[in-house]
């Protein structure tokens, strides 16, 4: 027995009555409220409007989570079509089995159409966003921790995971905690792209390229660490060479959107100075009707002081006549 080592949780699902509340669903929302609070703020911060962020959020987090669930499922089809199998599990997202590099693909695509919507240039946002896509990860792989998967070779480090489970083919013992790796790697990986964002002025899409390229650096160690099933080519599991080739798409996208579009986009979201610049007019407009009440209000009662004192003279001229 370890003397130190990291528990699994006993269950992944608590039931409230008939409903029944699983960690790896509360994970995900929770990285999702993540991604959107620090990329409005970012947006903000680049002269988008309040709000823009979450709108275009309702069109890419569906389409992302299609995107991780079909990844998932096409890569790992003999979970849910072999013989034995029950195909209507691959419906079940809230036991797990999300693959990221499907939900980045059709979460782009889905932001892609929201950005459409709002005629705002998808780099831009996917620039605004990148951190918090980071964060939402680091807070998501805690999901894996609930439901006991994807951890890595046995060991006896003291920050081992204990595997308590012994069910679809695992067998308890004390092994890497790469939930826990991954989780690390993708919060330093938020603070370097906030880190070159600020001391580079990073735009066109090159921070969130950066983003990818980090992510893929630290993803290809920690896959290869990992002993789940997966299919293989050429003796490396297959997410590692996904991470080599989108790791090198990624550096390529920095260095020839450099030389093409340098510096950053000065505009981000078209109107939202203008609706700042109405807003401010309007202000200006009501304190100008209220100081020219006020006056007029002023006006009126010494104008009514200055008619009482001529009453009073000449009623005195009067009384003397």
């Amino acid at each position: 027995m370890e003397l130190a080592y990291i528990p699994s949780p006993s269950r992944g699902v608590i039931h409230l009555g008939p409903i029944p509340l699983r960690g790896y669903a509360f994970c995900i929302i929770i990285g999702v409220f993540v991604a959107v609070w620090l990329g409005n703020k970012r947006w903000v911060a680049r002269g988008g409007r309040v709000g823009t962020v979450a709108d275009i959020a309702v069109w890419a987090v569906p389409f992302g989570l299609l995107g991780g669930r079909l990844y998932h499922v096409i890569t790992d089809y003999e979970l849910y079509f072999s013989e034995g199998r029950d195909w209507v599990d691959a419906f079940k997202v809230w036991e797990g089995g999300l693959g990221i590099w499907g939900a980045i693909a059709l979460g782009a695509l889905g932001a892609w159409i929201g950005c459409r919507r709002r005629g705002i240039p998808l780099p831009a946002y996917a620039d605004a966003v990148a951190p918090g896509i980071a964060l939402a990860q680091a807070v998501g792989r805690w999901g894996n921790w609930f439901n006991q998967e994807l951890y890595g070779k046995p060991t006896d480090l003291p920050w081992a995971l204990h595997i308590t489970s012994s069910t679809d083919g695992r067998v308890p013992g004390y092994y890497h905690p790469t939930f826990l790796y991954e989780s690390l790697w993708c919060i330093g990986v938020a603070l370097l792209v906030i880190w070159a964002d600020r001391r580079f002025k990073l735009g066109h899409g090159r921070a969130f390229a950066l983003y990818v390229a980090a992510y893929c650096a630290g993803r290809g160690w920690i896959e290869y660490m990992r002993i789940d099933d997966a299919h293989h080519i050429l003796g490396v599991r297959l997410n590692v060479w996904t991470a080599i080739i989108v790791f090198l798409l990624a550096v390529t996208y920095i260095v020839v959107s450099s030389k093409k579009r340098p510096g950053r986009e000065e505009v981000v979201e078209p109107g939202a100075f203008d609706g700042e610049a109405e807003e401010g007019e309007k202000a200006d407009g009501e304190e100008k009707a209220a100081t020219d009440s006020d006056k007029a209000a002023t006006d009126l009662t010494k104008a009514d002081a200055d008619k009482a004192e001529v009453d009073a003279d000449e009623a005195g001229s009067a009384k003397k006549t």
